[in-house]
């Protein structure tokens, strides 16, 4: 930390690891911590500084305003930070960023309740959407990875593993109309080995590829009926061939 003294006020210049600086111009406590004044970034962005309690209140130049614990001029701590394109987080950071457990929640009425690191959901929470569906489970990279459960508005559900925000591995798909499928899926699509069962009580058990029966596989009928053979996007095309 570089400092100078100048007319009752103080100067002050932090050199982060990465090689950014941060600035301050402006006054001091008796302990040297910086209580109101001009912040400067390394990114052309600014913030002025005002102490109230043991809060600060860091207003910046893009809009946004951050209430809450400051370490070297980055947000550090719990605080809450109100951005000025209406999305609002509360919760703790470190370095600057978003790091550890809070509540993030956008403009458009969706939220998201849970883990983050540095500046992205990552971890384990929730997200809501504003049409009512919501999600529980991993995130990382921001996006829907590891296993969660997905609740629609329309009533269906999903329970099973992602992989960059799609339904990827095995999971459970249940329909609000009582159709199930049970088996895998890659790319948000049923593809590999399953079972669906319709609510009538026909069941298909076998290959799926794009979201349709495909491959070898048993169709069986309410009745007791059963077919064992190869299907082409959802349609018999051939019985199974005689051992």
């Amino acid at each position: 930390v570089f400092l100078i003294y100048m007319s009752g006020v103080r100067y002050l210049k932090y050199g982060l690891s990465d090689g950014r600086q941060i600035k301050f111009f402006g006054q001091v406590n008796k302990e040297g911590d910086p209580i109101k004044g001009k912040i400067m970034y390394s990114d052309n962005i600014m913030a002025d500084l005002d102490l109230d309690g043991d809060n600060t209140e860091t207003v910046y130049s893009n809009g946004d305003v951050y209430i809450g614990s400051l370490k070297n001029l980055m947000k550090d701590g719990t605080g809450t930070l109100r951005f000025a394109n209406g999305d609002s987080y509360t919760g703790e950071f470190s370095g600057d960023l978003l790091n550890g457990s809070g509540v993030y929640t956008f403009a458009n009425g969706d939220s998201y309740t849970g883990d983050f690191k540095n500046g992205i959901k990552c971890g384990e929470g929730t997200y809501r959407y504003s049409d009512g569906s919501f999600y529980t489970g991993s995130f990382d990279g921001d996006m829907r990875n590891g296993f969660g459960e997905y609740t629609y508005a329309s009533g269906d559900s999903y329970t099973g593993n992602y992989l960059n925000d799609m339904k990827d591995g095995s999971g459970v798909y249940t329909w609000a109309n009582g159709d199930s499928y049970t088996g895998d899926f890659k790319n948000d699509c049923r593809e590999g080995k399953g079972t669906y069962i319709w609510a009538d009580g026909e069941t298909y058990e076998g290959d799926f590829k794009a979201n349709v029966m495909s491959g070898y596989g048993t169709y069986t009928w309410p009745s007791g009926r059963t077919y064992t053979g190869y299907f082409e996007n959802g349609v018999i095309v051939r019985d199974a061939p005689e051992e």
